[in-house]
């Protein structure tokens, strides 16, 4: 049986740390190894992280005092890790039954698979009409929403990959990971019918901690922030517009050349126009 290295990297969210890690957890098989990084020195989030390291599928431990983001800890898995794949999954998602079993399949059975993933939006964010064009089947029946990128939690990712393409490279993110994947000939995308991780910062999801817009305030992600969001109801049509950007976004990577000012810009427009719209919409309300 292949073997499978999983990254999770944790740091102040002990509530979503504890559920999204024995999920994890829960859906390994004995092939399945998970590596944690964490980041910072909370207390409730650290105790969390080293009452799990006794687990027979907790395979690598690192604490980082300083907050490390995205790049080097996934180069951590990707320099160290000799698994046959590679993933990640973060603290804010429950990843579903079987996951791992589909995608490797699916690897299995078509050799130009790259980076599979799981789908993190929710069912009313599917848009049929969009989605359909992209939506491509391969050997033994496998079908893929395929796309230049996808999210970097809960994907399943062959090690020749990296192999091929290296690590990340500096001031690179895996958005753009995937789009090199791609430019090699790798096809990336989401396994349809649909694996649904659960994305617990996402208000409309079971388990999320963001209820009210006070909860959004204390809790506020960082992609949030970085559009100017302020209420649940902006943050849940910023989700919604990233969903459907996806579903529509060209399958050639050559549409992203000097990629990180069109993502940016594209994504940044259509977040902007949603909050200036809701902002103005409180405004005539009151």
């Amino acid at each position: 049986m292949t073997t499978i290295d999983i990254l999770m990297i944790t740091y102040n969210r002990p509530d979503y740390t504890r559920l999204a890690l024995s999920r994890l957890l829960a859906t390994c098989d004995r092939n399945m190894r998970v590596w944690l990084w964490h980041n910072g020195n909370d207390e409730e989030t650290l105790a969390i992280v080293r009452d799990a390291l006794s687990h027979p599928n907790v395979y690598k431990f690192h604490h980082s005092i300083e907050n490390k983001k995205l790049r080097e800890p996934t180069n951590w898995l990707f320099d160290n890790a000799e698994g046959d794949f590679l993933s990640k999954v973060d603290d804010d998602c429950l990843m579903p039954d079987g996951w791992a079993d589909t995608l490797r399949q699916a690897h299995a059975d078509e050799e130009q698979f790259g980076v599979l993933g799981c789908w993190r939006f929710q069912e009313e964010d599917f848009v049929p009409n969009l989605a359909r064009k992209k939506i491509q089947e391969f050997q033994k029946g496998h079908r893929l929403l395929v796309n230049c990128w996808i999210e970097g939690s809960g994907y399943l990712m062959r090690r020749a990959c990296v192999e091929q393409a290296g690590r990340i490279r500096e001031l690179e993110n895996f958005t753009r990971y995937c789009i090199r994947l791609t430019e090699l000939g790798w096809k990336n995308g989401w396994y349809y019918p649909f694996l649904h991780q659960e994305h617990m910062d996402d208000p409309r999801s079971p388990n999320t901690m963001l209820k009210t817009d006070e909860d959004l305030a204390r809790r506020m992600p960082l992609t949030c922030k970085n559009f100017g969001a302020t209420t649940i109801r902006q943050w849940t049509e910023i989700m919604k517009a990233d969903a459907k950007y996806v579903q529509g976004a060209s399958v050639d990577p050559a549409q992203y050349s000097g990629w990180r000012p069109k993502v940016r810009r594209l994504l940044g427009r259509v977040r902007r126009t949603l909050i200036r719209t809701e902002k103005e919409r409180a405004r005539i309300c009151y």
